[in-house]
């Protein structure tokens, strides 16, 4: 017998098995399990990558399935006229498909022309962006270059609040909490972030408290304001800022709604939420309204999968208010090493993933980011995972398909090898788990992610440039046609 349908079949088994586990201790007498206790590093499940894998690695083998890598590695790349410009023509070995992201780099033409504009991207991603890693440094270098404060949307509460320097955030421990990670029929749906918070208790005030952190650009909360849910019933609202309090008024009449609390800059409040049980909170924003404004949706435990099940006309109603301009979708940590190469099922859920943000957030450009370099041992020896490269491709392959950028953070940081080197280089810059990258790292990453985008936008504006100097030629040359021809009239 084949030994590998066995193992295929053994993994499926404990998969479903984990799966129903989660779904019985719902129902389960809560004496059996005290949840008081437990971390919520423990707890977050990515079940639609659980299911994946179980109904998939049955039918998958990894020796037989899949393209030629070397053969697919050559294929020439060229792309279509988009309005007048056309990137040159890339193999797919060096894919990064600028061409994809030319509606971003025209908003960030415009803005750089009048600062008074503005550009939004919002940054999904797993425990590689825990704590605004990477993401508050990809932030810093384009506020830097094209303006903008504040940190953006910011949930009611993540696993990384205690430990966030971007902004600090206090709160009750009443809030009733469902995320796109565990929870497929969440009671309200899920907000822009993949979650939904209610404040649990009618008696009882549930609150959150925002505090501005030491990042250059986001020493102040900038125009806060509260984006919340539809309901049937009203509820109540008090901001306390330093000795003021603002009563307002929650009318969750709209899928989504938004309230103001307060124009301006300040530095911390506090928002008691009084008699608001029923309605879907999601989170804050802060921006001052003009230059470049990132927000972080990073979620532990995520492989991409979930957002899957947002629902578009609650992501269009979020999308018409705070107007994005640039998707990214950073995943693959959590991915790894699910006993086979062929990642074939995870490009077809994370193709059906894409599909739905587009969907969500029409005519946005869509960045894909590939999984980062990861050791394990081998022989004694710490090397390059032997599913990385597998993984990188098939990231690779649905941001084509999809029509989408593409950054390959493997090759990006130094190829096979590179997160031995950068876990045991003085100073380190990445974590002992051979994975994760500590915060001088992820410092360099940002960096590296920003220089890459900024390069194609370099790029970008030579073409740009170049056309329409183009145009200006063919409309002189079209005038001193007119011109001669208007003479040679004249002179008959």
């Amino acid at each position: 017998m084949n030994t590998k349908s066995y193992f295929f079949q053994s993994f499926a088994i404990v998969a479903l098995a984990f799966v129903a586990f989660i779904g019985f201790k719902q129902i389960l007498p809560n004496k059996l399990f005290s949840d008081s206790k437990l971390d919520s590093k423990s707890v977050l499940i990515d079940s639609l990558l659980l299911e994946s894998v179980a109904n998939d690695s049955l039918s998958l083998d990894a020796d037989s399935a899949g393209t030629n890598e070397a053969k697919l590695g050559k294929q020439k790349i060229v792309f279509e006229d988009n309005e007048g410009i056309e990137f040159p023509a890339e193999t797919f070995d060096d894919y990064k498909g600028y061409q994809y992201l030319i509606s971003f780099y025209e908003k960030l033409y415009q803005l750089e022309k009048n600062p008074q504009n503005k550009v939004r991207i919002a940054y999904y991603g797993d425990s590689m962006t825990d704590g605004d890693l990477i993401v508050q440094d990809v932030r810093a270098s384009y506020q830097e270059r094209f303006g903008g404060n504040g940190v953006g949307f910011v949930s009611i509460i993540s696993e990384s609040s205690a430990s966030r320097g971007s902004v600090k955030t206090l709160y009750s421990k009443n809030w009733k909490i469902q995320s796109y990670l565990n929870v497929k029929k969440p009671i309200s749906p899920f907000g822009v972030n993949g979650h939904v918070f209610f404040a649990n208790e009618k008696n009882n005030a549930t609150w959150v408290q925002y505090e501005a952190g030491l990042n250059k650009y986001s020493t102040s909360l900038d125009n806060p304001t509260l984006f919340y849910g539809r309901s049937s019933k009203k509820g109540n609202v008090n901001f306390i800022i330093g000795k003021d309090t603002l009563r307002k008024n929650l009318s969750p009449n709209n899928l989504v709604n938004s309230l103001k609390v307060t124009s301006g800059s300040i530095k911390s409040f506090k928002a008691n939420f009084i008699q608001a049980d029923s309605i879907p909170i999601y989170g804050f924003n802060f921006d001052n309204g003009v230059g470049v404004h990132v927000d972080n949706f990073s979620q532990r435990g995520n492989s991409g999968l979930p957002i899957s099940m947002f629902d578009a006309n609650v992501m269009q109603a979020f999308h018409n208010s705070l107007k994005y301009d640039l998707i990214i979708l950073h995943y693959g940590t959590n991915v790894l090493n699910y006993g086979t190469k062929n990642y074939s099922w995870y490009q077809k859920g994370m193709t059906k993933t894409v599909n739905k943000i587009k969907e969500s957030f029409p005519g946005v450009s869509i960045l894909i980011i590939s999984t980062a370099d990861k050791s394990t041992k081998y022989d004694l020896e710490m090397k390059t995972d032997s599913a990385v490269v597998p993984l990188m491709n098939a990231q690779k392959k649905y941001a084509l398909d999809t029509e989408s950028g593409f950054v390959s953070l493997y090759t990006l940081m130094g190829g096979d090898g590179s997160m031995v080197k950068w876990v045991e280089e003085v100073p380190a810059k990445a974590n002992k788990d051979y994975t994760h990258f500590n915060q001088r790292g992820a410092k360099a990453i940002g960096k590296l992610l920003y220089g890459q985008l900024n390069k194609g936008y370099e790029e970008y504006k030579v073409l740009r440039e170049k056309r329409s100097a183009d145009v200006s030629k063919r409309r002189t040359s079209k005038k001193t046609n007119a011109d001669s021809v208007s003479v040679k009239n004249d002179s008959v």
